[in-house]
């Protein structure tokens, strides 16, 4: 098939334009081969936590977050000295090279107190490289696509990713019994390898439509500035302190979220690799749902209503959801309130948060980006899992928590709209200047 034959067939999902099916393409597969990896490591990630016991959770966040803040300064002088071509696969194989560690330690520890400690280690990792990697990847699209290509294209792009969701717990499910979870690993050493490929080419892709705002990428030039600048940024921008609240509040969300599934799934089996098949088949079921509706409808809605309304999609998922909860608190609820709220997030919130980045300077997309989705992301994990274990030790009921909950969603879906009309003005004052609004 040819460019021109390719460009029409996209066109029935995506408004691809002239010169955008290359490196379109190569996003795609490029999110696609890395949420392939993390998704075969997900599953078995979660069933080592609870192996580790429901009530040790909130310690494995909170040394999620202190790894996070000993990561972030790296990662910042990184970024501050290295290129984008050079530092971002630096970053993939590091991870790949921590995955065959791990491979090794849980294929060669006998059962005991050495490999529960690897459970508990591995556990923190897959947290901090699941968030440090997909924000890689979002800064890196910020940093190739104009707002207005944003909005068209991040939908299609992060399908990628959900059809990547599909294939990483078809693996896991398929295979987690027969060659056991260690060996897992392997396969997403090699997804993510991939991954890199991916990445590197679609650097040559995209220098074909490097006009207007994504003409100030240069992979080939350091950001330069400190390693902590990030977190200026953030103090001194409404607008990127606005983004972080946001995540703040999806983290209080989602973590409470977590927690009730945890206590509910534990109680279900022993069996280590059947809990990892059980975690992999509800993954598969939210990738189906998101598939569907990022390749026909993320691009369309985002494009029609504007970033902020996307993003308050799914605080409203969460009110609903909470709601039904304190109704009825079953096991089916909570997976069906898990499903839809993944497959909102990734669907349509995730790629309209992305686009909200599109409207900053290269160094916040890299840097304060970094803070907002890591730093804050896991900071907000800690607190907010503390807080649920305290209100469950002060006698509440998971239905009681439900509700409580619910206008905490209401102020989030204000946030949402909020930004979505900050953003809209810093996009037509760029348009209408040709320059950066820092």
């Amino acid at each position: 098939m040819n460019e021109s034959a390719l460009d029409k067939f996209l066109a029935r999902v995506v408004a691809v334009k002239p010169g955008e099916t290359r490196a379109l393409l190569w996003s795609f597969a490029y999110f696609f081969c890395l949420l392939a990896g993390y998704y075969v490591l997900r599953p078995v990630r979660d069933e080592m936590g609870l192996a580790s016991g429901v009530k040790n959770l909130p310690w494995l966040f909170t040394a999620t977050f202190f790894v996070m803040l000993a990561v972030a300064p790296v990662y910042g002088a990184l970024v501050a000295r290295l290129p984008r071509q050079r530092f971002i696969p630096l970053v993939y194989h590091f991870f790949v090279a921590n995955i065959l560690i791990f491979w090794l330690l849980l294929t060669l520890l006998p059962k005991g107190g050495a490999l529960s400690i690897t459970a508990q280690v591995f556990f923190v990792w897959i947290s901090v490289f699941n968030l440090f990697a997909v924000s890689v990847f979002w800064s890196f699209m910020a940093d190739l696509y104009a707002s207005e290509q944003g909005k068209r294209l991040f939908g299609f792009i992060a399908a990628g990713g959900s059809a990547g969701a599909l294939l990483g717990p078809t693996i896991v499910a398929t295979l987690a019994v027969p060659i056991g979870r260690a060996n897992l690993l392997i396969i997403a050493a090699l997804l993510l390898e991939c991954a890199v490929f991916c990445a590197m080419r679609l650097e040559t892709a995209a220098a074909a439509f490097k006009t207007g705002r994504n003409a100030e990428a240069q992979p080939d030039a350091a950001l330069g500035g400190s390693w902590i600048a990030g977190i200026a940024m953030i103090a001194r921008s409404p607008y990127l302190a606005g983004i972080a609240l946001w995540v703040a509040l999806l983290s209080l969300a989602g973590t409470f979220l977590y927690l009730q599934q945890a206590n509910i799934v534990s109680a279900l089996t022993d069996d280590p690799n059947k809990r990892t098949a059980i975690f992999a088949q509800i993954d598969l079921a939210v990738g189906l749902l998101t598939i569907v509706v990022q390749f026909f409808a993320t691009g369309k809605l985002i494009k029609r209503f504007g970033a902020g309304p996307a993003a308050a999609f799914l605080p409203m998922i969460f009110a609903i959801g909470f709601i039904a909860l304190w109704a009825t608190p079953m096991l089916w609820v909570v997976l069906a309130f898990q499903a839809a709220q993944r497959a909102a997030n990734f669907a349509l919130s995730n790629p309209a948060r992305e686009v909200l980045f599109t409207v900053v300077d290269r160094e916040e997309k890299y840097k304060a980006k970094n803070v907002i989705d890591n730093v804050v992301f896991r900071g907000s994990d800690v607190v907010f899992s503390w807080l649920f274990n305290a209100l469950r030790g002060a006698g509440l009921e998971l239905g009681a928590i439900s509700l409580a909950t619910v206008p905490v969603t209401a102020a989030w879906l204000a946030l949402a709209l909020a930004l979505g009309q900050m953003q809209e003005k810093r996009s037509a004052s760029t348009q209408a200047s040709g320059q950066n609004i820092s």
